[in-house]
């Protein structure tokens, strides 16, 4: 039931979501560890990065959990429910000095859009020419969008800036249907370039538009992976951001319908020392 309700609250989402969506993404926050040293997370879903608007109740999650370098993967913990947010955290406490990678994958959710709000769902996720090309077909035969998507959200935690240790490179996650994984070394310094890397099942995903935004501006920044999956891209100021895309591609078990992958790694890039 209470899943019901949460797909339901989603699906709203996009289908209202008018001319300021941007794809209902999900995203992980970093909120103030708690006294023994957990790592604590916001979860939410928001038109647009960095304001949750609608909660992820806990049931709504296929997969989750933390790792830090050389650990094991661990499940994280329930702490609250509010009404933007699913807050969470790490298994264990981390140490200051150390990295980290969470983690979550949603249930798949079906939905059916009109044709105006495809539009602006279409543009705000950069779609490809091949996806507008067989919309524009469905859509001459008058056939509904509907479509079925997943959800999966990353966050890197970087050593604090007073306890750096020596720099780190996350690594994938197994099992996950999409992932980005960042190759740049943590912790992420204004200016640096940002690398990383998307992949499918496994395996790199190249040609497909990915978009960085920060909390400091509205404007994102596009690029497309190359043949091995990766982007590159400045990163030139000391905020929180956020790296977004959403690969769309003809359902295998439905005609006519769409299968989509929602993907969001969230990071903070630090000041200079």
């Amino acid at each position: 039931m209470r899943r019901a309700a949460a797909q339901a609250a989603l699906a709203a989402l996009l289908a209202g979501a008018g001319a300021t969506a941007s794809a209902h993404d999900s995203w992980f926050a970093p909120l103030p560890r708690t006294d023994r040293g957990e790592v604590v997370f916001a979860f939410g879903t928001g038109n647009q990065f960095p304001v949750q608007e609608v909660t992820i109740p806990l049931t709504q999650l296929r997969s989750h959990g933390c790792q830090g370098p050389g650990q094991r993967a661990a499940p994280m913990r329930w702490v609250a429910d509010r009404p933007t947010a699913l807050v969470l955290r790490s298994a264990r406490p981390v140490p200051a000095g150390a990295a980290l990678t969470c983690w979550a994958q949603l249930h798949p959710i079906a939905i059916d859009i009109d044709d105006a709000t495809v539009e602006v769902y279409l543009q705000e996720v950069s779609a490809l020419p091949a996806v507008r090309e067989r919309w524009a077909a469905l859509r001459a035969r008058g056939v509904r969008w509907q479509e079925s998507y997943t959800k999966v959200s990353r966050i890197e935690v970087n050593a604090l800036e007073a306890a750096a240790v020596a720099a780190t490179v996350p690594e994938a996650i197994a099992g996950l249907p999409i992932d980005l994984r960042l190759e740049s070394p943590l912790p992420l310094r204004a200016g640096d370039t940002l690398r990383a890397q998307l992949l499918r099942d496994g395996q790199p995903l190249a040609g497909l538009p990915l978009e960085l935004r920060s909390d400091l501006s509205p404007l994102g920044v596009w690029r497309q992976t190359d043949a091995e999956g990766r982007v590159n891209i400045p990163v030139p100021l000391a905020a929180r951001w956020v790296l977004r895309g959403v690969e769309l591609r003809a359902a295998e078990k439905q005609a006519d319908a769409w299968d989509s992958r929602f993907i969001t790694l969230a990071f903070e890039v630090l000041p200079r020392p």
